[in-house]
């Protein structure tokens, strides 16, 4: 990933919380057939020291983990939004500005690592459940469905664990720009009514 210092992000709790809140991953893996990538849900466990571990799972029929020990890259996105040059201050100034994206991404970097083991494998869509399910007021739980149910369908899926030797954060939130810039910019952020376009706002202002 393409990485000026200005929008480096090399905390790790930092990049583990933007996993959390934005699990749903694009893995990137390298078969024999050239690249592949897949859309997957991973949690993120800050051991070992210092980047941690990514685990989820994919169904038995889908090729991916039948490519285990190959190198692989989770990444995940944060808030993003279109940026338009005429909100920015020094447009009235000098007009040399330019329209851009600002967003937040996270690469993850690793082995794909494969998990075949039914106990493994509930006690990873249990962790899975717990952690999705505990935003409403009534979770559900993996014990709400019949046992049968729940072992056949184990059956049908592959554990994956990817444990992390390179962590990449960018977040592009305007850095390279004039505080008078990012505040007016953010302004016209918010006045677009969409949902995505004031948390880019309020992550350009926060630290003003």
């Amino acid at each position: 990933m393409y990485l000026p210092a200005h929008f480096r992000e090399e905390h790790v709790p930092v990049l583990h919380e933007l996993i959390r809140t934005r699990p749903l991953a694009a893995l990137v893996t390298f078969s024999e057939d050239g690249l592949s990538a897949n859309h997957i849900p991973l949690l993120v466990d800050p051991e070992p020291a210092p980047f941690g571990t990514l685990v989820g799972h994919v169904a038995r029929s889908n090729q991916m983990w039948r490519d285990a020990d190959v190198p692989a890259l989770a990444i995940f996105t944060g808030p993003e939004h279109y940026i338009s040059p005429s909100w920015y201050a020094s447009k009235l100034e000098h007009g040399r500005v330019v329209p851009t994206w600002n967003y937040i991404a996270v690469h993850a970097h690793g082995v794909l690592r494969v998990h075949d083991d039914r106990e493994w494998l509930r006690g990873l869509v249990t962790r899975l459940t717990e952690t999705h399910e505990a935003q409403f007021e009534r979770p559900w739980n993996v014990a709400d469905a019949p046992a049968e149910y729940i072992d056949g369908l184990l059956k049908g899926i592959v554990g994956i664990e990817i444990q992390i030797e390179r962590l990449e954060g960018k977040w592009k939130m305007g850095q390279n720009r004039s505080a008078a810039d990012r505040e007016t910019a953010a302004a016209g952020l918010r006045t677009t009514g969409s949902a995505a376009a004031d948390e880019v706002a309020k992550i350009m202002t926060q630290n003003e």
